[in-house]
């Protein structure tokens, strides 16, 4: 079986997948201090609670954060016995172009996510991704990178407000039911759904004005759902984007052979 894993800056996500279907996904605060002894204990913890089998015999990392990959690569080769893909490595090979400005370091989770979205629908994508930031990432006619859009993300935005501003409470992410506020709390909401419903269809709208064609927008996160409702324009939404990515990525360096 194959364990996928996805670390963001602030969760880590482990999905076992056995060839067809994910088995189980687990989260897991991300923190660079924690060990390859630590990660297993938790892991085979849960997999064991799921009634699932420890033969995991393959392991591929997406990580932007490049502290923890060490740990994840000694938690694979001590525990599974298998050296990993880590996309972004040399050696493990993408089955898109990436066409950025030479010297520039494309986020792992992000081109997983042109994979992912390329593989599902085809070319001329937008993903728009709801991580610690807001990403909206473009793909081309034939599936390769191109670039896109990094935006604060929505739980960054409310610390922040909150933390700047003594007299701001924390406020959970909500649709309001009025865009005027009569209170505080309902202001703050409002501010933060409606302003972000106004980003997330601006840039689109920017985007598809500047390809000149029809761009098909693919919502991922926990929060794009959530966005809808306020009409922001996603076509799709994908919860296992990246996941699937991940797979898409582990069978192409698996089946390609390298020229």
């Amino acid at each position: 079986m194959l364990l996928a894993i996805d670390t963001g800056n602030t969760n880590t996500v482990f999905s076992i997948w056995d060839g067809e279907k994910f088995l189980a996904t687990f989260r897991a605060s991300t923190e660079w201090q924690r060990t390859s002894d630590q990660y297993y204990v938790w892991l085979s913890t849960l997999m064991e609670h799921k009634g699932l089998p420890m033969d995991i015999d393959e392991v591929i990392i997406s990580s932007t954060v490049p502290r923890v990959v060490f740990n994840l690569r000694i938690l694979s080769d001590r525990y599974f016995n298998t050296r990993p893909m880590v996309v972004g490595k040399p050696e493990c090979r993408l089955p898109i172009d990436v066409r950025v400005d030479a010297g520039t370091q494309v986020g792992p989770d992000r081109l997983v996510n042109t994979v992912a979205g390329f593989d599902l629908y085809g070319g001329d994508l937008i993903v728009v991704d709801f991580g610690t930031a807001t990403t909206f990432d473009v793909s081309d006619s034939d599936g390769a990178y191109i670039g896109g859009v990094i935006s604060p993300g929505v739980n960054l935005s409310l610390q922040a407000l909150h933390e700047a501003a003594a007299a701001l409470p924390h406020v959970d992410i909500t649709k309001p039911e009025r865009v005027v506020g009569t209170n505080t709390v309902t202001c703050m909401q409002s501010g933060i759904f409606w302003g972000y419903v106004g980003l997330i269809n601006g840039v689109v709208a920017k985007i598809r004005e500047e390809r000149a064609r029809p761009m098909k927008v693919i919502g991922t996160g926990g929060l794009a759902p959530l966005f809808q409702q306020g009409d922001a324009v996603f076509d799709v939404f994908e919860d296992d984007l990246t996941m699937h990515g991940l797979t898409v990525i582990h069978k192409f360096n698996k089946d390609t052979p390298e020229v």
